[in-house]
């Protein structure tokens, strides 16, 4: 029982640790300042670690899946309440990109591997202001190669290798620069990110057809690197859904962190301040009187029995009663 309950504390933790503030600011900061919240097309940088032998092809793949998927994005976005408008801007993501790119550098933060993208300040105040904006978002799907251990169908055999991936960036920036919500995100309380796609993979297969002792590692073909990015998500009944699995995994783990609820922090201390009163008040009690320490009462001669008739026996007389100290009678 004890194990059980400890167990359920650690998920209660997890759980709320869920509904934390996750923006580098205050939530009721941030709910001021971001009103009008544009989303810029989905960006490619070509100039990663993206290591395919038909990066070209690869890079157009790319291009074309993210147009046919963005949209849904903005639209989950636009769901959430927490915005007062949420705009999908206009304009080439390449364009947009070489225009605000100032540098780039792989991070390991917290052994969270990622590319960490800075901008032109002037040229992104510009991009801000001649949208009528509050804020931006920027998302970029990159290259990145990471160790990685993959392990075959049948559970048998696994080889740990550096792996090439695709993998997605997202920043909300202000007109002054100012980083105001990242991901992948490092205010949660579990730390999860997953690529949108490995590039590679082991060929167990063919290790196995030639008895060899380890199995090469491959890219994948472009046409398999499509199917999967194409491949659409099923509901509850197992129908194919119009969303794209590998898009829509990482679109709501970038929703589920931009939840937040602005009336929060001004909340919690209100509570505490407004109690409700109860509904009826106890009767105030009578101030009780107290005798002085020198007081000494007078025999109640009522309180003594009646004088025995003539003849019959005499009774003592009844003790006097003295009243305690701090008592009445």
């Amino acid at each position: 029982m004890k194990r059980m309950f400890l167990v359920c504390i650690l998920i209660a933790t997890a759980l709320s640790g869920c509904s934390q503030n996750h923006f580098n600011v205050p939530t009721d900061n941030f709910a001021s300042r971001v009103k009008a919240l544009g989303i810029a097309p989905v960006i490619i940088d070509s100039a990663s670690d993206i290591r395919h032998p038909q990066k070209d092809q690869l890079i157009s793949l790319l291009a074309e899946t993210n147009r046919k998927n963005e949209q849904q994005f903005v639209r989950k976005l636009k769901t959430s309440g927490n915005f007062y408008t949420v705009t999908f801007l206009d304009g080439d993501a390449q364009n947009i990109f070489g225009n605000l790119f100032f540098r780039s550098e792989t991070r390991n933060d917290a052994t969270i591997e990622y590319n960490k993208y800075f901008w032109k300040n002037d040229e992104l105040r510009s991009y801000i202001q001649k949208n009528n904006l509050d804020a931006v978002m920027l998302i970029v799907v990159s290259g990145l190669t990471k160790r990685d251990k993959i392990t075959s169908i049948s559970q048998m055999k696994s080889i740990s290798s550096d792996y090439n991936h695709l993998i997605m960036t997202a920043q909300i920036l202000d007109a002054n620069g100012t980083v105001l919500w990242e991901y992948p995100n490092f205010r949660q309380s579990i730390l999860t990110y997953d690529p949108i796609i490995n590039l590679e993979y082991p060929d167990f297969s063919e290790a196995e057809a030639n008895l060899a002792s380890s199995a090469n590692v491959k890219f994948k073909t472009i046409e398999g690197v499509r199917r999967f990015l194409e491949r659409k998500r099923k509901d509850l009944l197992l129908r194919e859904t119009q969303e794209a699995e590998a898009y829509g995994r990482q679109f709501d783990e970038i929703l589920s962190l931009l939840k937040y609820d602005p009336d929060a922090d001004k909340s919690a201390p209100q509570a505490v301040a407004e109690r409700p009163r109860p509904v009826a008040e106890p009767p105030a009690r009578s101030p009780e009187v107290r005798p002085s320490a020198d007081y000494q009462p007078a025999a109640l001669p009522s309180q003594r029995p009646a004088a025995p008739a003539t003849g019959t026996q005499t009774l003592p007389p009844a003790e006097e009663i003295v009243p305690a100290k701090g008592s009445t009678l």
